[in-house]
């Protein structure tokens, strides 16, 4: 039984990132941006190891996103997001990831609802 949730939650969780556009990536960039990345590590209390270890994957995960971009993949997209989140998991701690995550998320969310005043 387990494993049927479990696999209904992995196919739901890569529904909805595989349904994510390229442009909608573009939160990874703004994050690795220096006065961006400075706060983050304020709001997540990460101590300088976690620091430096965090802009490592920042750059990694760009290089990776501009990869996608110039190959128009969203398939090698959604390979560098989950390259970002699987290594911001292994170096926080699970309450500086959850905020992470949040953070990513409503990041995402205020970029579509800045869009949606433009129009």
């Amino acid at each position: 039984m387990k494993k049927i949730v479990i696999l209904a939650v992995i196919a739901l969780v890569s529904f909805s990132a595989s349904a994510m556009e390229l442009s909608e990536y573009k939160v990874f960039y703004k994050l690795n941006e220096s006065s961006t990345f400075n706060a983050l590590v304020r709001y997540l209390n990460a101590n300088e190891d976690q620091a430096d270890q965090l802009n490592y994957i920042f750059d990694l995960t760009e290089r990776k996103l501009n990869y996608a971009n110039k190959k128009q993949s969203t398939v090698a997209a959604e390979k560098a997001m989950m390259f970002n989140l699987g290594n911001a998991k292994s170096i926080l701690s699970q309450d500086q990831y959850r905020k992470y995550l949040i953070v990513l998320n409503v990041s995402r969310f205020s970029e579509y609802d800045t869009l949606a005043e433009l129009k």
